[in-house]
């Protein structure tokens, strides 16, 4: 018996416009039983095919993967990483030289929901955010090896913290395929280590490469504090822009040791870079004026949208320490990565800042997250990562 799931009447209009997704709302019933995971087929309340996706437990009902009346097979998933891989191509970052790191496939950005691949040299690092791509994680990967050939020689499958734990899969990481010697990563000609067995995301923030090498072109001369820097990405092009110090933060001690082994590859023994374990706003508390260029990349401080609110007074504060502390001239490189704060509510949230630090501030560039992290644009959802650079009078 085909699983179905037949919409109320007039809740087809976001599909009418390929959202991706079915809200549990818009569900008048369910047929053939499906479980969590399961591929339905979507209908109108007047029974016209409208899309196929995959069925879960929770407000966002089904992610539809295709609205072609087309079957989820291999041949599916194998197109669908062919165009992702197509389009990475097209626009270079894919094929250059000195760079193995970039993001294959970004769920909905690719129509993909609730995958995620990244590239790191010849390792595939795949991640579920649904149980039904967890449960075609296998089939994904052997057409991920199809499409990219020789390229790849590992494929790590690192879901354990980003399925629904109510979904009780108790699923561990591992390799699907092969099992890597070597953890180093090359991004624009600079070398990473990078953590995917115990690492945050996949082990490395690919989203904030751009950023990185637009932070290098101001870091000249500059002495830097990169707060919240987990691998010491920013404090490592920072490093090779010519910075005359650089200062690298964050609570964890095992991303100071990571940051440190960065900087080890790349610069060693290099006597203007240091790390430490500390916690942000003690720092921000007691630096005095030491730093004429800031990063403040901080983690989501709203996962859903009942924290918003504690969320902004949290960037406020943030950010109003260090518009406070900053020398005169100095720049700022400000950041959310919380889907829950639109653009809207961090500009302001870094307006109200300047206006606590009583000082005046002006927003040099308005940034986003890079060309491999491709925001569908049925599914505004997907531009999650906001940021600013603002210089300080």
């Amino acid at each position: 018996m085909e699983k179905t799931v037949i919409l109320k009447r007039g809740k087809e209009e976001s599909l009418l416009r390929q959202h991706p997704w079915i809200f549990s709302g818009a569900i008048l019933r369910i047929n053939g039983n499906p479980e969590e995971g399961d591929i339905v087929t979507v209908y109108t309340n007047d029974k016209k095919f409208i899309a196929r996706g995959h069925i879960q437990v929770g407000s966002i009902a089904v992610r539809v993967l295709t609205f072609k009346d087309e079957p989820i097979d291999y041949g599916f998933w194998k197109k669908r990483i062919a165009t992702a891989y197509d389009m990475r191509r097209s626009i270079g970052i894919a094929s250059r030289d000195d760079n193995d790191t970039f993001r294959l496939v970004h769920g909905e950005g690719d129509n993909l929901p609730g995958l995620v691949i990244d590239i790191y040299d010849d390792t595939a690092v795949m991640q579920a955010h649904s149980v039904g791509m967890h449960m075609s994680r296998e089939i994904i990967a052997d057409a991920l090896k199809e499409v990219l050939g020789d390229r790849i020689k590992n494929i790590y499958y690192k879901s354990e913290t980003t399925l629904p734990y109510k979904a009780d899969l108790n699923q561990e990481n591992g390799y699907i395929m092969g099992k890597s010697a070597s953890n180093v990563a090359t991004e624009y000609g600079l070398k990473f280590h990078i953590d995917w067995l115990r690492g945050q995301k996949t082990g490395f923030f690919i989203d904030q490469r751009e950023n990185r090498a637009l932070l290098e072109k101001f870091s000249k001369g500059r002495k830097l504090l990169n707060m919240f820097c987990y691998t010491g990405g920013f404090s490592i092009y920072a490093l090779r822009g010519g910075a005359e110090l650089v200062h690298s933060v964050d609570s964890s001690a095992k991303a100071i040791d990571l940051t440190n082994a960065n900087v080890e590859l790349n610069f060693p023994d290099d006597k203007r870079h240091a790390a430490y374990a500390e916690d942000a706003f003690d720092y921000l508390d007691k630096m005095g004026d030491n730093y004429d260029l800031i990063i403040l990349d901080p983690p989501a401080f709203a996962k859903h949208r009942d924290s918003l609110r504690n969320a902004l007074i949290g960037y406020r504060r943030l950010n109003a320490k260090a518009i406070e502390k900053i020398k005169p001239g100095g720049i700022i490189f400000t950041f959310s990565c919380s889907q829950a704060v639109s653009k809207e509510n961090f500009r302001t949230a870094v307006f109200t800042a300047a206006a606590m630090a009583k000082r005046n501030v002006r927003i040099l560039h308005q940034l986003t997250q890079p060309a491999d992290h491709p925001v569908n644009i049925y599914h505004p959802e997907g531009e999650y990562l906001k940021g600013l650079v603002i210089y300080v009078e």
